[in-house]
């Protein structure tokens, strides 16, 4: 086969890829992803098994992380709370009127308490400790110029302050939390100014599904926004939420609880965020890429080094 037919194959496979990921961000990327986590996330399955008690191997396993594990140190907590701006009044989040909530942290209020161990016995310690501290929400300020957004969703947004706007990494799963957000805590508290970058750190869902609850095809059409990605994010993105979408729904299923009832005896914590956001699920195509290790990319006046 010639360079000229490689090329040519090769330019006709990212068409399909674009084309892809552009009809699939106008359905809410892919149905099988949506409509999994629309019926499963943050829903409890009220006709599922009865939950057990711990069993005793378990509760011997559960006080050995408990002995061993230094429960006096609260360095964790106090970093938790640190540079936090504002909260939203209630950690509630509506999709829209009369639906489900899209995010609700109320929810895990039975998890409570502070860095000493008081975990039931049937919770990990150390998970328990963790669950507790994924209850801190709002937005955050980490340095001066650079803000996070924590505890409505799986993931954790952040925001870059350039020269004529900012920058966003990671806009979370849903739309819905992306622009609650933005327009209840960002806007309030650090000012009404446009977003000229888009950062996707990669391809999995919670880095990128709620960007267009920030941005506007308008803005995207027009160059208005970039949307900066890794270097083979779309083929990544389509192969794992569309070709493969049945079986990552599935997978996140498992791996989320979601199914289960938020109680000591079903689902406490996601590990890296409380649980995963539940509504639409969109996708914007990247327009400029991070090619390789040390590359330096400067967006908005703010140099970046991939």
């Amino acid at each position: 086969m010639s360079q000229s037919d490689d090329a040519a194959k090769a330019g006709s496979r990212r068409a399909f890829l674009k084309n892809v990921a552009v009809a699939s961000a106008a359905t809410g990327l892919s149905g099988v992803v949506g409509e999994t986590l629309a019926q499963t996330g943050n829903v409890a399955n009220p006709t599922g098994p009865a939950s057990k008690p711990a069993t005793p191997a378990t509760i011997a396993l559960n006080k050995q992380y408990a002995d061993f594990l230094n429960f006096a140190d609260v360095q964790d907590f106090e970093d938790a709370k640190r540079g936090l701006v504002a909260t939203l009044p209630e950690p509630v989040i509506i999709k829209g009127q009369g639906e489900f909530p899209a995010w609700n942290l109320q929810q895990f209020a039975f998890v409570s308490g502070g860095p000493e161990n008081n975990a039931p016995s049937t919770v990990n310690p150390s998970l328990w400790r963790n669950a507790k501290l994924n209850m801190n929400h709002g937005l955050y300020t980490v340095v001066d110029g650079i803000w996070q957004v924590r505890g409505y969703d799986l993931s954790v947004m952040s925001i870059i302050r350039g020269d004529h706007g900012y920058i966003v990494i990671d806009p979370f799963i849903t739309t819905e939390v992306a622009s609650t957000v933005w327009k209840q805590l960002v806007i309030p508290h650090l000012g009404d100014k446009p977003i000229t970058h888009v950062i996707y750190t990669h391809s999995h869902v919670d880095h990128y599904g709620g960007v267009r609850g920030l941005v506007s095809d308008e803005d995207l059409k027009s160059g208005k926004v970039q949307i900066v990605a890794p270097v083979g994010f779309t083929e990544a993105a389509v192969g794992e939420n569309i070709i493969a979408g049945n079986a990552m729904g599935r997978r996140a299923s498992y791996m989320y609880g979601s199914l289960l009832p938020r109680d000591p005896v079903g689902i406490v914590d996601g590990g890296l965020g409380k649980t995963t956001s539940v509504g639409t699920i969109t996708l914007a195509v990247p327009s400029m890429f991070a090619e390789k290790t040390g590359q330096k990319l400067t967006l908005d006046g703010v140099e970046i080094e991939v």
